[in-house]
């Protein structure tokens, strides 16, 4: 008896299935005339209340345009506002103070390192610039 009770106490949403069985389902010969007049009433009491809401909010979308053109303000300014304080908000996370600080140190180190090379590389030309001048310079000892 309790697993039948469980059954009509449930607190979730309805789900596909269940939705189709409930607007499937024919309440009108369960309600007495009176009950029908009376959700009727209902019914177009709640859709003139959608109707006046969706005008009220219409005036009110309207109104906030003027006056955000009075300010100046449009659509790009508030992109870039949103863009700016998101990239903010991003720039003080945690993860992104260490990432920062691990590219940069590794931003350095690769710096020294392709100097080392390049320091390198300008020796060993330097060298090479040196052994050639040098035996031209000197053909006859090269000979012997």
């Amino acid at each position: 008896m309790e697993a039948q009770a469980q059954g009509l106490l449930e607190t979730e949403p309805l789900q596909g299935r269940d939705e189709d069985a409930v607007a499937s389902a024919d309440y009108s010969s369960m309600l007495s005339e009176e009950e029908k007049e009376e959700l009727k009433a209902e019914l177009v009491q709640l859709e003139d209340e959608i109707t006046t809401l969706r005008q009220v909010l219409s005036a009110k979308e309207r109104h906030l345009v003027e006056i955000k053109q009075k300010l100046g303000m449009n659509l790009m300014n508030e992109l870039k506002q949103n863009f700016s304080k998101s990239w903010h908000d991003m720039q003080t996370t945690t993860a992104y103070k260490k990432t920062h600080e691990t590219l940069s140190h590794a931003g350095q180190k690769a710096t020294a390192a392709f100097s080392n090379v390049g320091t390198a590389i300008s020796k060993k030309f330097g060298d090479m610039s040196y052994s050639i001048r040098h035996s031209i310079s000197m053909p006859a000892i090269r000979r012997k």
